[in-house]
C-alpha cells in the first residue's frame, strides 16, 4: 500500500519548505502483549541517506557521545507522525498518548498548522521584538479576547513564562508600594508543583531533588500543602507575599485537581492582602480540560496566567497574560526576549488557538476525556494495583501502588506511549485533543493487556 504524505516543519524545513514524499509501507502483524499492527515504512530514496539509514542503536550510541547527558530517554528514535500516531526509524508505529508532553494538542502533521507554519516561514521567520510584527499581535488579540487578560508578553517556554511572572508580580509589589522600602517579595507554592527549571522557577517548584543540586536557589519561597486552605490564608495575610503560584491541575505533581473552594480561598485572601494570584496553566491550560482554560471550570480568575506547552502546537513558545492593573506596573525595558513572539511562531499560535478555541472542539474533548475515564475505570479499576483513576477532560493519571516503569516499558513494547508523573507511581495520560474514541479503546485495551507486567515488578519489591 502507498501513500503521499506532506512532512510536518520538522522534515520540510530541512529541504524545501513545499516539498511533498512519497512513502511506502509494508503491514505486518507482531503478537506483543497487545496484538498491535507494525507499520514498517520504506525511506524514499530521495531522502537524506545518512539521516534514514541508520538504525535505532546507531542514532542512540551517537546521542550518547554528543549530547549532554540530561535526559533519561526512553529507547526509541522517532522520525514521523501522524494525527495520534508515531513512528520510529525501523517504521514501528506507536499510538501517542504523551503528545510531547501535552504539546502536540492537534497531534502530528496537522494540515492547517503545517499549512500556516510553512506559508510563514515562506515570508517571515523572525525579526525580533525591536520591531512590530502582525502575527504576534494578532495572537496577543486572540488571547486577550478569550480570556481575562488585557495584556500578552511573549517568552519561548513555560519555565521562561513563570520566570516572567516572577519579575511581574515584584514589579508590581514595589509600583504598589512606592514609599516602602521593604514591599512584599515573598512567593507562596504548594507540594507537588512543578514550573520549571530554571533558577527562579526552580526555587518555585516543591521536589527537592530538582532544586538540591543548584542550591542556593532564590530565597522568599514558601511551600504550603496543596488544598491547605487555612494554612495558605494565614501566610498570605502575613503581607510579606507577593504573589501565589498555583496550578489549578497538577500534571508533573501527579494529577491532582483543586478545588473551587480552594482556589476561591486563594482569590479572596489575594485580594485582601493586595497580593497576586498566579495561575500556571503551562500543562492544563489550552483545552486540556475541555475549557478554553482550566480555571474557567472553577469560575475563579487569576491576575496573571502563564501558558507555553501547546499554544504553537510544537513549535517553542510561552505567554504570560496580565491584567492592566498588572501591565501598569511594567514598563520598557523591564524584561524581554530576542526569539520570543517571532512571525513564524505566532502563525502557528493562531492556527491552534483557532481551533482550539472552537466550542464544539472542547465540548468534545470533554466528552471524550469522560469516556476515557469511564473506560479506564470499567477496564483496570478492579486491578490490585491501581489506587486511583482522576482527571479532568484529557489529563488523566492512573496511580499505582508500585511503581509505573515496567507498565510504561511494556506499553511501549506493545506500541503505546505514555508517561509517567508523581513519585513514579503515576501513569500520565495526555493525548493529543484529537484523539478518536476509537484510539481510547485501543489504547485501553494494551493498557489492560500490559498490567501483569505489575505482577512481576511487586514480586522483586522487598
Amino acid at each position: 500500500m502507498s501513500w503521499s504524505v506532506l512532512f510536518s516543519l520538522n522534515n520540510s524545513l530541512t529541504s524545501s519548505l513545499h516539498r511533498s514524499l512519497t512513502l511506502k509501507s509494508t503491514n505486518y502483524s507482531v503478537s506483543p502483549t497487545a496484538c498491535l499492527n507494525v507499520d514498517v515504512r520504506t525511506p524514499d530514496s530521495n531522502q537524506n541517506p545518512s539521516l534514514h539509514e541508520k538504525r535505532s542503536s546507531e542514532i542512540i550510541a551517537d546521542e550518547k557521545k554528543f549530547i549532554v547527558g540530561t535526559y533519561a530517554r526512553a529507547p526509541v528514535v522517532l522520525s514521523s507522525g501522524k494525527g495520534c500516531k508515531l513512528y520510529d526509524v525501523e517504521g514501528r508505529e506507536y499510538l501517542d498518548l504523551t503528545s510531547g508532553i501535552a504539546v502536540n494538542a492537534l497531534g502530528h502533521g496537522d494540515s492547517d498548522w503545517v499549512r500556516s507554519v510553512t506559508q510563514q516561514a515562506d515570508v517571515l521567520a523572525h525579526v525580533s521584538n525591536v520591531y512590530y510584527s502582525i502575527p504576534q499581535v494578532e495572537l496577543a488579540k486572540r488571547l486577550v479576547t478569550g480570556s481575562f487578560a488585557d495584556r500578552v508578553f511573549f517568552c519561548n517556554s513555560g519555565t521562561e513564562a513563570n520566570e516572567a511572572a516572577i519579575k511581574f508580580s515584584r514589579k508590581f509589589q514595589r509600583f504598589s508600594h512606592p514609599n516602602e522600602k521593604n514591599p512584599p517579595m515573598e512567593f507562596i507554592a504548594f507540594s507537588n508543583c512543578f514550573h520549571g527549571r530554571t533558577m527562579g522557577a526552580l526555587a518555585l517548584t516543591s521536589k527537592e531533588h530538582y532544586r538540591t543540586p543548584f542550591e542556593p536557589v532564590m530565597p522568599g519561597v514558601t511551600f504550603v500543602e496543596y488544598g491547605n486552605t487555612q494554612a495558605t490564608v494565614e501566610l498570605i495575610k502575613s503581607g510579606k507575599i507577593a504573589a501565589v503560584f498555583v496550578e489549578p491541575i497538577q500534571g508533573e505533581g501527579g494529577i491532582y485537581s483543586a478545588t473551587k473552594e480552594f482556589l476561591q480561598s486563594l482569590r479572596t485572601a489575594c485580594d485582601d492582602a493586595g497580593c497576586l494570584l498566579v495561575f500556571d496553566e503551562v500543562q492544563c491550560g489550552l483545552g486540556r480540560t475541555g475549557y478554553l482554560w482550566a480555571h474557567e471550570a472553577y469560575s475563579v480568575y487569576p491576575d496573571i496566567m502563564t501558558l507555553a506547552k501547546p499554544l504553537a502546537g510544537g513549535l517553542p513558545i510561552g505567554a504570560v497574560l496580565v491584567t492592566e492593573k498588572v501591565a501598569s506596573a511594567i514598563s520598557y525595558g523591564d524584561h524581554g526576549s530576542t526569539f520570543a513572539g517571532n512571525p513564524l511562531v505566532c502563525s502557528a499560535g493562531i492556527a491552534v488557538l483557532d481551533k482550539i478555541s472552537n466550542p464544539s472542539f472542547l465540548s468534545g474533548v470533554r466528552e471524550k476525556g469522560q469516556y476515557f475515564k469511564d473506560l479506564l475505570v470499567e477496564k483496570l479499576g478492579t486491578n490490585g494495583h491501581v489506587k486511583e483513576i482522576r482527571g479532568f477532560g484529557l489529563i488523566i493519571g492512573i496511580e499505582l501502588d508500585v511503581p509505573a516503569s515496567p507498565l510504561v516499558d511494556a506499553c511501549q513494547q506493545a506500541g503505546l506511549l505514555i508517561l509517567t508523573a508523581g513519585k513514579g507511581n503515576v501513569v500520565r495520560i495526555v493525548p493529543p485533543l484529537i484523539i478518536s474514541k476509537q484510539e481510547v479503546d485501543q489504547a485501553v485495551e494494551i493498557l489492560k493487556n500490559c498490567l501483569p507486567v505489575l505482577d512481576q515488578g511487586s514480586k522483586n519489591q522487598p
